[in-house]
């Protein structure tokens, strides 16, 4: 079976999503590839992308966070003659050949502007396969009204609501949840990832503030610090190599270990009993596969401040922002059992740490029948 995974680089969830389905479907023995929209129509495109996004969402928050919410409010499809559509139009022509050749038996869109290309391509009868789009946050992203595809993964049942105000039928929906990484889907003992990551076998908070190190981690490590508890503390400082200079320099009461960029997060999750991060789609799924509790700040505008008003409205998360301080959420989950158990209890219910496997196996399952039928829709 052939699967071709369709994304755009804006911000790092869509393409790691996509990256897990691979990861799965060629260890099942399936042929797959990925293909970013604009980065196949023009490399220099491609980086614009993912550049005027990184851009926009840390020096243009407030901006780019309006322009979001308007198009979020839109549930009618965009105009026929809009200039979205006109380029739409063209993108899908650029895709044809590539698409043609490649042969798909399904396709997948990790961001709503890939199901609208996807959507395009199938009713201009370039494609015939399967279509699927996930949603890769706890909000419907703009554009996904304008789709219209077999099948669209959501997070959660409860996300369903909003698909439906977005003109999709409930009948077309999948809350299997996010796909992650296989190593996010099962567990080290935590006394067995403290001794790989080598520090001491106690209670464990995980910092981590994207890849980028964005927001108030140096002020929320002090906070940490001063909190009367016992425990050490995990900083991962990502890309920001100031951030990290700044805090290697601190001296601190408690343990506090500092990494710049790591790629053992997995391990880092197994070892911790509390993550406090920004509330990125991705990074939630992978957190709440682990079943670890989450107190989430610095929300970019847009999707992750929409993340937020989720998770805290199913009481999965306690959020910091200017009227509730770190110190008061950390009050909360350390002196308050049952505020505690109402977190794990609904992280549990939202965690899905098989959503990959569960994704895929529909995947192949619907397709196999498909071709059976000569056909039939999955």
């Amino acid at each position: 079976m052939k699967i071709l995974i369709m994304s755009v680089r804006a911000g790092y969830g869509h393409h790691s999503t996509g990256k897990a389905i691979i990861e799965y479907l060629k260890n099942a023995g399936h042929e797959c590839e990925m293909l970013d929209i604009f980065d196949y129509i023009n490399p220099i495109l491609g980086n614009s992308i993912q550049d005027g996004y990184l851009l926009s969402t840390k020096y243009l928050s407030s901006y780019y966070g309006r322009i979001y919410g308007k198009l979020t409010e839109k549930d009618e499809p965009y105009a026929k003659h809009s200039i979205t559509a006109l380029l739409s139009n063209v993108v899908s022509k650029k895709l044809r050949q590539y698409v043609y050749e490649f042969g798909p038996d399904a396709i997948i869109g990790t961001h709503s502007y890939a199901g609208v290309v996807m959507t395009i391509l199938k009713k201009n009868k370039v494609i015939s396969c399967p279509t699927l789009g996930i949603v890769t946050d706890f909000t419907v992203h703009p554009f996904w009204e304008s789709t219209d595809l077999d099948r669209y993964i959501i997070p959660d049942e409860l996300l369903s609501w909003q698909m439906q105000k977005k003109g999709i039928d409930k009948a077309k929906l999948l809350p299997t949840g996010i796909p992650i990484r296989s190593q996010f889907s099962s567990k080290l003992d935590k006394k067995e990832a403290r001794k790989q990551l080598g520090i001491a076998d106690k209670k464990t908070i995980l910092l981590m503030m994207g890849s980028m190190g964005y927001g108030d981690v140096a002020d929320a490590v002090k906070t940490l610090d001063s909190f009367d508890a016992d425990f050490q503390v995990l900083c991962v400082c990502g890309s920001n190599e100031k951030l990290k200079a700044v805090l290697e320099n601190s001296k601190y009461k408690k343990d506090v270990c500092i990494y710049g960029f790591v790629d053992n997060v997995d391990v880092m999750m197994d070892a911790s009993d509390l993550i406090i991060s920004k509330p990125g789609g991705l990074t939630t799924s992978e957190a709440f596969a682990k079943e670890l509790p989450m107190i989430t700040m610095n929300p970019l505008p847009g999707q992750e401040d929409r993340n937020t008003d989720f998770l805290v409205n199913c009481g999965a998360v306690v959020a910091v922002n200017d009227r509730v301080h770190l110190d008061e959420a950390l009050n909360q989950i350390f002196n308050c059992r049952w505020r505690l158990e109402h977190m794990r209890e609904s992280v549990l219910h939202i965690g899905k740490p098989n959503a990959t496997r569960d994704l895929c196996e529909f995947i192949i399952n619907r397709c196999a029948v498909r071709k059976k039928t000569r056909g039939a829709k999955i």
